[in-house]
């Protein structure tokens, strides 16, 4: 528990140098370009730290209970329907992000060869690695979720 702990620390540390950096490059790559100077990297740079971003900051949210979500109706059935429901929700993200990490791999094998048109020395797959692997951290997550929600519901 506290390896998994500390890959959280360090994700949400890294969403957060990835979004702060994009930020910049994004407002730098603007102003030069307002001035006849375009930086033509800094795009690539900020798709690749976006991607990151996402997928880190994705799992950050997921482990903190910080996900959108709409439960008026839930909240009004009683806590044993609610925990069934919540089981069934997860095993449907579970299943769902198997089949992202499993696709996601496909897709950052088939990506090796395309690199960035501003940076011909970067691989794509650089980007699309943060699907599966974001993905993973996400299932881990929803797994020890999951577990906690069973033994609950065992323990109610």
């Amino acid at each position: 528990m506290k390896f998994y702990n500390w890959i959280g620390r360090v994700e949400v540390s890294v969403a957060k140098y990835c979004l702060i950096t994009m930020t910049f490059l994004v407002f730098t790559s603007a102003m030069s370009r307002k001035f006849g100077h375009p930086i033509s990297w800094a795009v690539d740079v900020s798709t690749f730290l976006f991607a990151w971003a996402v997928f880190l900051g994705g799992d950050a949210a997921l482990r903190n209970d910080r996900l959108v979500s709409i439960d008026v109706l839930v909240k009004r059935f009683p806590e044993k329907v609610q925990r069934i429901i919540a089981l069934i929700n997860n095993i449907i993200v579970i299943a769902f992000l198997s089949i992202m990490v499993l696709y996601g791999i496909k897709l950052s094998i088939t990506t090796y060869y395309r690199s960035f048109s501003g940076l011909p020395w970067l691989s794509y797959t650089w980007v699309t690695i943060s699907v599966p692997l974001g993905c993973l951290l996400m299932l881990v997550t929803i797994l020890l979720k999951t577990k906690k929600l069973i033994t609950k519901e065992g323990a109610a």
